[in-house]
């Protein structure tokens, strides 16, 4: 009988990975390390931070006939097709993750179940 390869589907998973790697430049870049903060993005103020205040003047209320289109310009384009990528690049991450835990888990138990019966042999004799 022939029976489907799992190894076969995750050699695929690992292949599309890789390229989306390659494809985000991320070949040379290390995770950041959870001290590391972000230089250059706007921090969000905590609640006791003071917040300027201003005397809060009513708006008048003006009804558009109908909002013009907002035209993204080609950098924000960018950003919004780098964070899909890198959204896309995170779930294949995930579905390898997921596909080789039952392979990594069994071999771990049958490393151990080996050297276990070694050391137990040893200490019997």
């Amino acid at each position: 009988m022939d029976t489907p390869n799992p190894l076969k589907k995750d050699d695929h998973l690992l292949d599309d990975l890789e390229s989306i790697r390659q494809l985000l430049g991320d070949d040379d870049l290390q995770p950041p390390l959870l001290t590391d903060s972000v230089e250059g993005e706007v921090q969000i103020p905590l609640l006791f931070d003071m917040v300027g205040a201003k005397p809060v003047a009513p708006v008048p209320v003006v009804e558009a006939a109908a909002p013009a289109p907002v035209e993204k310009s080609p950098d924000a384009l960018l950003l919004h097709l780098d964070n899909e990528l890198r959204a896309a690049a995170q779930l294949i991450m995930q579905d390898v993750i997921d596909d080789f835990a039952p392979h990594i888990e069994t071999e771990i138990k049958r490393r151990l179940d080996a050297r276990m019966e070694r050391l137990l042999s040893q200490y019997q004799n």
